[in-house]
């Protein structure tokens, strides 16, 4: 009787070395925010597509770590602390000496200054101006009229 088929009872498997497959977790999706794109992982625990996705997950992670410390009592005082020290240094500078002007002062005249070399009313009331063209009769006034066309 030749060897059975079943290849569980063969006395290789049975030894223990049997040789196993690789096996790679699935494909996923990119867990940061407004990616998720879908990758093959080279790890088990990857999480994000590609290193700028990770790059950017760790500049958010920074950012939340930031916001959660500056929420408790020593953050808060922190801060306050680092507040003030910009407010003494701003205080602290010397301000620029004003720049002396060559230039005359300029000076606002009044408003009855003009007046004397300005028409009266009365004579721009008789004054009239052209009546305004319309663009089309601009345009094709010097175009020949056709025979059905109104002048």
């Amino acid at each position: 009787m030749g060897p059975s088929e079943n290849l569980s009872n063969h006395p290789e498997d049975q030894s223990g070395r049997r040789k196993r497959s690789v096996r790679r977790p699935r494909a996923r999706r990119c867990l940061l925010k407004g990616c998720k794109q879908s990758f093959h992982p080279w790890q088990s625990n990857q999480r994000y597509c590609s290193a700028e996705c990770r790059k950017a997950a760790r500049k958010w992670s920074k950012w939340k770590a930031q916001q959660r410390y500056r929420a408790t009592q020593s953050g808060k005082a922190r801060r306050t602390d680092q507040s003030r020290r910009y407010r003494e240094r701003i205080k602290s500078r010397k301000l620029p000496e004003p720049e002396a002007d060559n230039d005359a002062a300029r000076v606002i005249t009044p408003e009855d200054f003009f007046r004397a070399h300005m028409r009266p009313t009365g004579l721009l009331r008789g004054i009239h101006t052209p009546a305004a063209k319309s663009l089309a009769a601009l345009l094709l006034a010097r175009l020949p009229a056709r025979g059905a066309a109104r002048p």
